[in-house]
This record gives C-alpha cells, structure tokens and sequence, in this order.
C-alpha cells in the first residue's frame, strides 16, 4: 500500500468493521467460554487477551495509513503494556484486595448486591464511586465551589468537613440569583426546569433542573417504571394516573417552573401515552372542583383500567368522593361527551370524551344498589401505584376495601420533588433501593439528630430497624442538603439497606416536654379505632399550649363512648411515651379529648391546604399538628361536643 493507493471496496469495508467486529467478537467469546461453565474471571481474562492480539495484527497488517503501520518494537512495546498495566496489574491488586477483605472475616460476596438485575449492577458500578467527584469537579468554579473548596476535596470526611448541613432556606437565596442574573452560584450548568413544591410547611421551594438532571430523573423513572410492572398485570389494560402540571409559571429569569410527575407524564413515548385514559392538559385545569369533575368522568367511561397511579392514596379516595356526590353530572359527561367548560377549551379535538351512553346506563345500574367503589367501576384492577409509608397508611385502610381483590398496592419508592430516593426493585416484597448513581446519601440517627448532634453516617453503616434523618447531594446543586425526612432500614439486599419513609421530621409536637411523634399517633390512634368500629377517614391530632393538651379529631362513623375511646388513646399513647405519660401523671397535660368530625371534613381541609398552595398530586396530611401551625379550623366541623 503507498501514499497513493486508492482503497478498493472491500478494504473500505475491513477497514470500518474491523473494530466492531473484534469488539463483537471478544464479547462473544466471553459468553461462550461462560456458557462452557468456564470460571467467569478467566473467561474474561482470556477473552481480552485474544481480542488484544487480534487488534495488535490488525495494526500490523491492515493499517489505516501506511505511515501508521508499527515496528516490531512498538508491536512489543504495546503488547508489554497491554500484558502488564491492562491485564496483570488490574488482576495483582484484585487479588490483594480480595485478600485483604478475606482476612478481616468479612465475605466479599456480602459487599456487592449481586441480587439486583444486571443493567442496576453495571450502572452502580460505573457511578457510586465516582458521583460525589464528578459534581464536585463540575461544580468546584461556581460561587459555592469556590466558597467551600470544591476543588480541593478528595474523600467524603473532607466534603463533610468542608461543606455545613444546609435545608432549602439556607441555598434559596444562590438559587434565586442564578436563575435571575444566569451567575453560576450553585451549579455550572444553569437550570432548565425547576420542580415547585410547597413542601409540607412554608413558602414554595423552587428546586432547580438541570439539563443532565432531566436525563437523570427521566431514566430513574424509567427503570422504576419497569420495576413495579415487572411480573403483574398492570400493563394489560388501561391506565389512569394524576399528576400535577408540568408548567405552572415561570421563574423571575424566564425559566419554566411545575410538577415533576406532569413533566414526566407528558413528555412519555407516544406508545406509553397511548395507555393513559387521562389527557394531559386535565392536569392543567385551573379550577379544583372541575377538574376531578373531568378526571371522573374520563375515568370512568374506561372500563378496561388495569392501573391507577398518583402520589398520594388519598387522591383516590377524593375522586371516589366526587364521583358518588355528583353522580348525575359525572354520568351526564360520560353519556354526552360534555365536560366543564375549561376542560373542553384545553383537551385538543382528537382527545375529547367520546359519548358512551351504554357505559352511563351501565354505572347508574350499579349506583343504584350502593356507592360506586372501584370494584365496581374499574373490575379488572390490578395495581394501585402510589406511597405507602408513613402517613400515607390511614388513606390506605380506607382505599382497599373498595378495590378488586385481585389488586395489588405497590409502593412507589422515596421520591421527593428534590430527588428520587428510592427504587422499588421488587413490587412483591418492597425492596427500596437507594439512588446510588444519582444521589449521595448521609444519615443521622433520629435520636442523636433530634438531641442536636449533626453527625452522620454512611450507607453502610446503617442498622436494620433504625430510624434516621437522611441527608443528600445532588447534582442540581442541593450539598449536605436536609430535607427533614425520616427513614427506617427495613430490610436489606445482600449488603445493601433497603429504606422505608416513616415521617416528616416536623411531625413532632413537644408542649411540656413529653415529645409526641407522628409515627407514635398513626399506630396508636389506629390500633385503638380499629377495635370499635370501620376504618377511620381521616383524623388529625391538635396539640394546643392553653390548655396544654392534645384534641383527637375524627371522621368516622363513631360508636356513642367517645369519652372510653378518647381514654383508651390517652392510656395506649402513654405506654409508647414514657415522657407523655409522666406529664399526665404529673398534670401538666389534660386528658386527651376527642372531636367527631362531620362526613367531608377531610376532604373540605385538603381542599383548604391545596387553596393555600399545597399541591393537590403531592398533598400528605399531617396527622399530627400544634394549633399554631394549622390555619383550618376543625372545631366548627365537630358533629357534637367534645367528649
């Protein structure tokens, strides 16, 4: 071959295939020799070394210019290096690592999570060591980089040490001056999106997104997606899922600020759209009572729904609500094709309810003998999507007497507007994952948090049944950041915590030092209605300072000794808490009252919260609260006096 020689077709073809194919080819020696039952390790050992001499010949013989052809020295050169550098020195540290571990008693298998699918291992492997460097390299020439030394941190003790514990207000003000004035404050790459959320207390926080960020949540949610559906029917029929808008304004700067579940409800490939009964821009209905209107009879002119999806379990007790007080004009709808003025003026002509009449006659058939539940509307059900923890249990006792049998209630993981904590890789068992590529996770244990110690703790340094404070970075400028959530290791995956969401952290109220939990109320204020009578629709725990004491409220179906009831609470709630039960003895508290709500009461306070800008897809009731923090008013709706 000279200088001048003209390449012949077939050359051209060797010459563009020749990589691939060796590629191809060391893989597919490596799966035969696997196959063969060959010990994985030298079935890639041997695979590589055959594909490394294949490509040294290649060189050699079949080079892209002549000029590039080697000498026998650089041939040897190259093979020493590949041998030495790219074979056995990766193989000797192997091995002294393998041999270290081994003599400190513990089992290699034990640190890695060999139970996951392979697709999670790869992405874990080429990740989780390098995430927290990665941002912090990216981000080290931002103004909060250079403030804390980004660019001279090596290890998670130096980050820790470099970088305070911050909550949302601490960064509010760096991430309102990037987005106004494009300054890189918390991170080089500028927002793109912002996720709003009310948070469960205060102002709306404003999250910021950035372009990588976006691909990072879209392929979380994706595989999660591919988790909870995995082994159930769910994808057989149809789907119903209520989200919130993927724009609801925009920021001071111009960039667009929403719903993370209506991002990535709208922006789904058209054959996953296509499974959706709901048209997006329901969720962008402005008017609160018209659009469940509309979600209800898109609902339930599909008879063919097999999953039903939304954050919250109360959000389908409120459509199940809906649907049974306004019967004849969700049955209009469905029978006409007729919907709330806003709803016909934003669903595009190709999506608007078709009129199905038979289905109106049918639904009115049944209401007519009982309530609708959705046993009787949505037959072939098979999962229900939506959170399970923490307080999310009451809505849940209510929600499954009146679903199929057959359907399942699968957890959707930890997931915040902030970030998606958790991966629900197992459906059956609930086996939570953390997001170890796309989130660095400290923790604190919540007594030593709550007593003042900011000290934390890595994953592996968790305890099963543990409760803790968790506390992340992410690549969208949130470091150390503290979302005020609590986490219990429920379980694990070889080595690996799985994590459960117990409570918001502000759900402690602490009127003369007795310390009341959320998670304390929920058990014990179910454990002891559950033995007098249905499951209650919702209840609310007030604590007030004049008269220091604590109000049970309830809506429920109550049976007539209330006063036994709230007696009952009082006690069952001092043997869980010891220092609640000593300032009772001592009479620093009162007795524990309890308040009959009327029907509606639950729904007229969600209502309430979302008016003041909680948002209906993410709403969570406090069930535990100080007077001081609750703006609604639930002594108007007690339906006789206090016991």
């Amino acid at each position: 071959m000279t200088d001048n020689h003209v390449l012949t077709q077939a050359e051209r073809i060797v010459e563009m295939a020749s990589y691939p194919f060796c590629m191809t080819l060391g893989y597919g020696l490596y799966l035969a020799f696997v196959s063969a039952e060959l010990h994985g390790a030298v079935s890639a050992y041997v695979a590589v070394t055959a594909i490394a001499g294949l490509i040294t010949l290649h060189e050699v013989r079949l080079p892209c210019r002549p000029e590039w052809r080697p000498s026998s020295a650089e041939v040897r050169s190259d093979l020493a290096f590949m041998s030495t550098v790219q074979i056995l020195l990766p193989l000797l540290l192997s091995l002294t690592v393998a041999a270290a571990i081994q003599g400190s008693g513990i089992s290699p298998s034990a640190l890695w999570p060999h139970d996951l699918p392979v697709a999670v291992q790869v992405v874990m492997m080429l990740l989780v060591s390098d995430f927290l460097r990665r941002i912090l390299a990216q981000n080290a020439g931002t103004e909060f980089g250079r403030r804390h030394g980004f660019s001279d941190i090596a290890t998670v003790d130096e980050f820790r040490r470099a970088v305070p514990i911050h909550t949302y207000e601490d960064l509010r003000p760096l991430i309102e001056r990037q987005e106004l004035t494009g300054d890189r404050c918390l991170t080089a790459d500028q927002p793109v999106y912002y996720h709003r959320t009310s948070g469960t207390l205060g102002e709306p926080k404003n999250i910021p997104v950035t372009a990588d960020g976006m691909k990072r949540m879209k392929g979380d949610h994706r595989l999660a997606a591919y988790c909870w559906t995995k082994g159930t029917a769910a994808i057989a029929g149809k789907s119903v899922s209520i989200v919130g808008a993927a724009v609801e304004g925009h920021m001071a700067g111009g960039t667009p600020y929403g719903s993370a579940s209506g991002l990535i409800y709208r922006s789904q490939p058209s054959i996953v759209r296509s499974r959706y009964v709901l048209p997006y821009e329901l969720m962008t209905m402005s008017d609160y009572d018209a659009r469940y209107l509309a979600i209800a009879a898109y609902g339930l002119a599909e008879a063919k729904v097999t999953a039903v999806a939304s954050a919250n379990p109360s959000t389908f007790l409120k459509l199940l609500s809906v649907v049974n007080q306004n019967l004849e004009a969700v049955l209009d709808s469905i029978a006409t094709g007729r919907l709330p003025a806003e709803a016909e003026r934003l669903i595009p002509a190709g999506d608007r309810l078709p009129p199905s009449p038979a289905r109106a006659s049918n639904l009115e058939e049944m209401a007519s003998k009982a309530p609708l539940g959705y046993a009787d509307v949505w037959p072939d059900l098979r999962a229900v999507f939506t959170w399970t923890g923490g307080s999310c249990g009451i809505a849940l006792g209510a929600l499954k007497p009146l679903l199929p049998p057959a359907a399942e209630i699968i957890e959707l993981g930890y997931t915040s507007s902030e970030f998606r904590g958790t991966i629900n890789l197992d459906s059956r068992q609930d086996l939570c994952l953390p997001t170890l590529g796309s989130t660095m996770f400290e923790f604190a244990p919540r007594r030593e948090w709550e007593s003042g110690s900011k000290e934390t703790l890595g994953l592996h340094e968790l305890e099963g049944g543990e409760e803790y404070y968790v506390i992340v970075t992410t690549g969208e400028g949130l470091y150390r950041y503290d979302i005020n959530d609590i986490l219990r290791v429920d379980g694990r995956v070889r080595n690996t915590p799985t994590l459960q969401f117990v409570q918001k952290g502000k759900g402690v109220t602490n009127i003369t030092g007795e310390k009341v939990t959320e998670s304390q109320v929920l058990n014990v204020v179910l454990q002891v209605l559950s033995k007098h009578g249905p499951h209650p629709r919702f209840f609310v725990m007030i604590a007030a300072d004049d008269p220091p004491a604590y109000t049970l409220y309830v809506e429920w179906d109550a049976p007539d000794d209330l006063a036994g009831i709230a007696a009952e609470v009082d006690r069952t709630l001092s043997e869980v808490n010891i220092e609640y039960k000593a300032k009772r003895a001592s009479g620093r508290l009162l007795p524990l009252t309890l308040g009959p709500l009327r029907r509606g009461a639950g729904g007229q306070y969600r209502q309430h919260c979302v008016s003041a800008g909680q948002r209906d897809a993410q709403f969570k009731y406090l069930h535990l609260q100080h007077e001081s923090e609750c703006s609604f008013d639930f002594r108007s709706l007690v339906s006789s006096p206090e016991a």
